[in-house]
């Protein structure tokens, strides 16, 4: 038998605000936290915007010295993580710290450790690299040093499947502990990559919008959409057993009820253009939810704002759902924050949490005229109110990688 899995705890650094209640504000007002980069002078980079993370300062989430051994990925992890531990309420010595594990993941990791040591051997000789810069580098240290920082000596993984690496990470998190591996697991996803590397290697592929108006450049599903806009942040939650939650008393905030994966087995940037990958793990979603298309009230898609993704992302919805797709709600959190690559599903789970508490589905922003082939409902122009019984969570992977969380609102 499968345990229940309940979320209790939520956690998020992200480019409209670095706590979860600052981030909620301003999906509630439409904020768009892109503008133009300062990480770097992008004077000679054709894409000129991000969305980055504003006012963030590690050693006021953390202690200093643990800050100091740690990217930029890693802090916006162990910040978002805190926050979520804190809110869930927990107390480790009341734990058995070996059933408390953590499944976070980055795309990436830090390439900007990688550029700096780059040109120190470049200039200066290997023996001036930084000692610490491969424990600085590897994607793994966002739960390696969630679990150092938390106490969790349980299951400590991460899951690396690009875009989609935040979904995964709680989706197999959610497997740990319906099948007894865990009772607590802390997971989701961090990224940290605006710097000259990340830009120009986006920017090479054509992923990137060149748009320099931050109210029309991630636009996703709009017809004058060309690309995606980078991101940055970090978005945790603390899933939870039904029963280890209610013993302890802990407020639930909604029920982890699906998971779905695939793969495209297609292209190592494009989804399957008929979206028979990406539906097929909306529907295996839906099977594990017990749930049919016409009870799903709203998606958040993945949305990126690129061409392929959007068109063939509407393919998917319709592949899974039918008839019933027209009458969905779908949005993009994307059109506030940019794409935060391996840290957006996690973002977009907590997002899809908030929105069931709250029945409280953002607008799409800044998207204003959806294509003609993206026929569906996607919240342009204003948001929707209304009571969310179930939410999904749609993440696309560059490799043809598809994950889909499906979330409820709880009830006893």
């Amino acid at each position: 038998m499968k345990r229940r899995v309940v979320v209790t705890g939520l956690g998020a650094v992200t480019p409209i605000g670095n706590t979860v209640d600052e981030f909620w504000a301003g999906i509630k007002e439409g904020k768009v936290g892109i503008g133009p980069i300062t990480k770097f002078d992008a004077a000679e980079y054709k894409v000129k915007i991000a969305g980055e993370v504003k006012g963030f300062v590690a050693k006021e989430r953390m202690d200093f010295k643990s800050a100091r051994r740690m990217e930029p990925f890693s802090q916006y992890a162990v910040a978002a993580a805190k926050e979520a531990f804190e809110d869930a309420g927990l107390d480790m010595e009341k734990e058995d710290a070996f059933r408390a594990g953590v499944i976070v993941g980055s795309g990436i990791g830090s390439l900007q450790v990688v550029e700096t040591n780059y040109t120190k051997i470049v200039e200066k000789g290997p023996s001036r690299v930084n000692p610490l810069m491969v424990p600085l580098m590897i994607s793994n240290m966002a739960a390696g040093n969630i679990s150092i920082q938390l106490g969790l000596k349980g299951k400590c993984t991460n899951v690396v499947t690009a875009c989609a690496s935040g979904t995964n990470c709680i989706g197999d998190a959610l497997r740990a502990i319906q099948y007894n591996d865990a009772d607590i697991m802390v997971a989701g996803g961090a990224e940290s990559c605006i710097c000259p590397t990340g830009v120009a290697g986006f920017t090479g592929l054509t992923a990137l919008t060149t748009s320099e108006d931050p109210m029309r450049a991630s636009i996703p599903f709009d017809k004058e959409r060309s690309g995606f806009v980078l991101g940055e942040g970090a978005g945790i939650v603390v899933l939870e057993e039904l029963e280890h939650a209610k013993a302890r008393g802990a407020h639930i905030y909604a029920e982890l009820v699906g998971y779905g994966a695939t793969g495209d087995a297609y292209h190592i940037t494009s989804p399957a253009e008929d979206g028979s990958g990406a539906g097929m793990a909306m529907k295996f979603a839906m099977q594990e939810a017990g749930i049919e298309p016409s009870q799903l009230d709203y998606i958040n898609a993945h949305g990126t704002s690129t061409h392929h993704n959007d068109l063939f992302e509407t393919r998917a919805i319709k592949f899974a759902m039918g008839d019933a797709a027209k009458d969905v709600v779908i949005n993009s959190t994307k059109s506030m924050i940019g794409h935060l690559l391996g840290a957006a599903g996690g973002v977009e789970f907590v997002t899809c949490v908030k929105s069931i508490v709250d029945g409280f589905i953002h607008q799409t922003v800044g998207t204003t005229e959806a294509d003609e082939e993206c026929d569906l409902n996607y919240a342009i122009g204003a948001p929707v109110e209304k009571e969310i019984r179930y939410a999904m969570s749609n993440s696309l992977g560059f490799g043809g990688h598809n994950a889909t969380l499906l979330v409820k609102k709880y009830e006893a």
